[in-house]
């Protein structure tokens, strides 16, 4: 039998899982991601299917560029998403965990990589660096709705908010794990702070602003009779993503960083315009097959290609910690001082999901440099990531309905004694109505 004809079949298989399951998994405690992962590694566990799934590290090249892929697709659509300005009050708390609890995740998972897996200084910062991001492909599950929807409450918007940019932030950490592996020590660290840091990420929020601000003009302020807008096109929105990771990474600037902004700077050229929900859904759906496809190949390397085979209680250990100690350690610690409710500063917290982010840095680090302990670094990280998406797949239904339950039983109490506050009281800012396009 040939290999292609089962690819081909077993494609059709998720094309069409990839409609429906969100529907049948909706009101479940389980998520896709949790059923792609099984679906993998139960099709191939099987020792006599074709073309049987290597360790990811045998084809890092591939698994970059899938990666990255499906990760610049889930940053546009994340950026269609926000309905709230950008502004440093606005985004108070996506600034706190930027600022102050990835840094203490990455500076936490170093230590522990070094002193519980006796990795070297290089592996160590790239294990942290790949795994103190939230990802912004498996996060769609608490993040906020679609344009113009009226659920962007704190929770949900501060994890988009950090998912959309916190993967640009990161990299400079990679890169610093990569002159470790090139270097053995960071001998310049001007030259590294100055680019890695400092002109990486403006250009980064530069070139996304700018993209993103002149093809929202070309979209949506063209005289009428060109209004791009009119093709009501949604894979427009593919060709914006493209456009502003591949210029900005001509510009070696951050590519992720770039089409975040971008996103956001296209949704604010014309904020009420529906054709957003066009370019949105688009992209959502474009995210949702990217997404299973991996994962079914992640699931499929677990029994098939021995992404386990280095690991060890050290590592399972490192996960745990990372997962329930760390990241809701670190993600509480950033948000002291700040509004919201003891409940939503946990969810924030705890709901930081490892993902498909988390490989295409390893998988970029490592096609780049040579390091230590490869096999224990993939393992780890694997290890983590199986666990996030059974984890916070399960447990991310109730907490999310419970705390919008909360948050209605406020807003009608508040309501009963001041009519016509009680959303403000919530947290909530009702969404202006959608304008119809009058192209």
């Amino acid at each position: 039998m040939s290999a292609y004809i089962v690819v081909l079949a077993a494609f059709g298989v998720v094309v069409l899982l990839t409609a429906w399951l969100p529907m049948v998994l909706k009101e479940l405690p389980l998520s896709l991601p949790i059923f792609c992962v099984g679906l993998g590694a139960l099709i191939f566990a099987f020792p006599d299917l074709p073309g049987v799934l290597p360790h990811p590290n045998e084809e890092l090249a591939i698994v970059e560029r899938m990666s990255e892929f499906v990760v610049i697709v889930s940053l546009m659509g994340a950026g269609l998403k926000i309905d709230r300005p950008f502004g440093w009050k606005r985004w108070r708390l996506t600034w706190r965990l930027l600022g102050i609890a990835m840094p203490l995740t990455i500076f936490a998972l170093a230590w522990l990589g070094q002193s519980l897996l006796g990795l070297s200084l290089a592996a160590a910062v790239l294990l942290a660096a790949a795994l103190a991001p939230t990802d912004p492909v498996l996060a769609s599950d608490v993040q906020v709705g679609p344009p113009g929807d009226s659920e962007e409450d704190e929770v949900r918007f501060t994890l988009t908010s950090e998912a959309g940019l916190n993967d640009g932030l990161a990299f400079p950490f990679v890169l610093l794990a990569i002159s470790f592996a090139q270097e053995g020590s960071l001998t310049k660290v001007a030259e590294w702070f100055g680019y890695a840091v400092v002109w990486k990420i403006a250009a980064g929020i530069g070139m996304g602003y700018l993209i993103g601000r002149a093809l929202g003009w070309l979209t949506f302020h063209l005289p009428n009779r060109a209004k791009l807008s009119r093709t009501g096109a949604g894979f427009v929105a593919l060709g914006i993503t493209c456009i502003a990771y591949g210029v900005t990474e001509m510009v070696r600037g951050y590519g992720f960083l770039a089409v975040f902004v971008a996103a956001l700077a296209l949704r604010a050229t014309e904020p009420e315009h529906e054709y957003h929900q066009k370019l949105h859904d688009f992209a959502e759906e474009l995210e949702r097959l990217m997404m299973m496809v991996l994962l079914v190949l992640l699931g499929g390397a677990m029994t098939g290609g021995d992404l386990f085979s280095a690991l060890t209680w050290q590592a399972a250990v490192f996960g745990l910690l990372a997962l329930f100690v760390i990241r809701p350690l670190a993600g509480w610690i950033g948000l002291i001082g700040t509004d919201p409710p003891p409940g939503e500063k946990a969810a924030i917290s705890f709901f930081g999901i490892r993902g498909l982010g988390s490989i295409y840095y390893l998988a970029y680090a490592l096609h780049h440099a040579k390091f230590d302990n490869v096999h224990l670094l993939w393992s780890t990280a694997g290890f983590i990531i199986l666990v996030s998406i059974v984890l916070h797949g399960i447990t991310v239904t109730p907490a999310m309905r419970r705390l919008d339950l909360r948050r209605k039983l406020e807003a009608r109490a508040v309501a009963s004694q001041h009519p016509g506050i009680g959303l403000m009281s919530a947290g909530r800012v009702p969404s202006a109505p959608t304008r119809r396009s009058s192209d």
